[in-house]
């Protein structure tokens, strides 16, 4: 038998089975950043990028992906998002922007991965929307800062 959660007893891949476990509160939160040129970030700032209002169309882009994570990645479970939130910080020192996605639900399984997909999909929309002016931007440091809900309980990384 595997000791490895998403591998059968054959060693095949498939879908670990939650059904025994309780519905409880989940919440999830992740990061990441996207480097650019100064005067990218100026142009973001300034809602001058021709294909429109960057931050707005990256937030809606990264709910939607949020809500559709199940369907791209191949072993997470469909979860009834409750609520997904995606803000934008512009960090002058970077030059850049910084990201934080939260998803929450009541389920059997948490939301990692759906906050994690939606701070990704954000990213990469920015990139699409401004690529035009700066195709040297750098996608970086996506990564998990804490999630809350399931048997391994509430965790934070430790350098937030």
């Amino acid at each position: 038998m595997s000791d490895l959660s998403h591998v059968d007893e054959q060693g095949r891949a498939r879908m670990v089975d939650v059904s025994a476990k309780p519905v409880t509160a989940r919440m999830a939160r992740a990061t990441g950043s996207i480097q650019m040129r100064r005067e990218t970030l100026e142009a973001i700032r300034a809602n001058t990028i021709a294909k429109g209002d960057v931050l707005g169309i990256a937030r809606v882009a990264g709910i939607m992906a949020a809500k559709r994570t199940s369907d791209l990645i191949p072993l997470c479970h469909p979860l009834p998002l409750s609520d997904v939130s995606v803000d934008f910080t512009i960090d002058d020192a970077l030059p850049g922007l910084r990201v934080e996605a939260t998803a929450k639900t009541a389920a059997q399984t948490g939301v990692e991965m759906e906050a994690l997909v939606a701070v990704s999909v954000s990213l990469v929309t920015v990139y699409d929307m401004a690529k035009a002016v700066d195709k040297s931007m750098v996608i970086g440091a996506i990564s998990l800062a804490e999630k809350v809900g399931g048997k391994s309980g509430h965790w934070k990384r430790s350098s937030e």
